[in-house]
């Protein structure tokens, strides 16, 4: 079970706002009114009693709830796509993998564009929405760290806003430097460990109306980037997005660029194989592009 406190979250967030002005991001007036806030919001007893326990599920189970009205607004979607677009428009059309593919939003995009598209996913009930959307594609039932995939048998693999959900990402970017051929590419986009830390957890409503949240794992960016390595891929672009002025999340940025933490943390992995011999493998990572290059 998890403990949620309200006051606590919110008290959190005064804290890294505090921090920040610890370190000259914002002066003496910002400081005195997080203060000022802070006493107002220990002082407020409706927030006392506030705590709940939230249950933790596996995607499957928490997919299942979310699948319904996973395609609504989400402001993820909004910070991914552009980077997506961008390097997968860049590429010839060929046999494509959409990891993770949920309801199959990147499957449809990858299918205008030409591609021949596989889709897995662990979730049923996403796979059942993602074949209505994209009836041309091939969808199956499959974990990321056992793809049901054969060797060196797609151009391109994308995976977004999935790898959060592995405990694990060594298995996972081991299968996809596994299928895909020599001059192949991987894109992936995944939530920014920053906005994990700061609890962008999936929530959902069990049948009987407890609320619960979707297991999920905060990866550092150094986790992407070892686990790539080990799957003999270099890296070729990393992109971390802010969100635009004015949306939500959107406020001043450490220095104001560098990390995000606001929402996902595009990772592009584009990858060009050569077979290298395995001590000569070099890689990419997690929120990065990566290619594999002989030499």
């Amino acid at each position: 079970m998890i403990y949620e406190h309200p006051l606590a979250y919110v008290l959190g967030l005064e804290g890294i706002a505090l921090m920040r002005a610890y370190t000259g991001e914002h002066g003496r007036e910002f400081v005195e009114a997080r203060l000022a806030e802070i006493r107002k919001l220990i002082d407020d007893d409706s927030l006392a009693g506030a705590a709940v326990e939230v249950a933790r599920v596996d995607t499957v189970a928490g997919y299942r709830i979310w699948s319904q009205t996973y395609d609504g607004p989400n402001s993820a979607f909004d910070l991914d796509e552009p980077f997506i677009r961008e390097v997968v428009g860049a590429l010839p059309a060929g046999d494509a993998l959409d990891a993770g593919c949920g309801t199959g939003r990147l499957a449809a995009y990858l299918a205008g564009r030409g591609h021949r598209v596989r889709g897995v996913d662990s979730s049923p009930d996403m796979l059942e929405r993602a074949r209505q959307r994209v009836p041309q594609a091939e969808f199956l039932l499959g974990d990321l760290s056992s793809l049901p995939v054969p060797d060196e048998s797609v151009d391109l693999v994308v995976c977004s806003l999935a790898l959060t959900h592995v405990p694990e990402l060594g298995p996972v970017l081991a299968e996809f430097a596994r299928v895909v051929r020599p001059g192949g590419q991987v894109v992936i986009a995944d939530i920014h460990p920053e906005g994990v830390a700061r609890g962008v957890v999936p929530p959902v409503r069990l049948p009987g109306g407890q609320p619960a949240r979707v297991a999920t794992y905060r990866h550092l960016v150094g986790d992407y980037l070892r686990a790539a390595l080990a799957a003999g891929l270099q890296v070729r672009r990393c992109e971390e997005p802010l969100h635009p002025p004015g949306q939500p999340g959107s406020g001043p940025t450490p220095r104001g660029r560098g990390t995000c933490g606001r929402g996902p943390c595009t990772a592009w992995h584009r990858r060009r194989r050569t077979r290298p011999s395995p001590e000569r493998r070099r890689c990419c990572s997690g929120t990065f592009g990566a290619d594999r290059a002989a030499g």
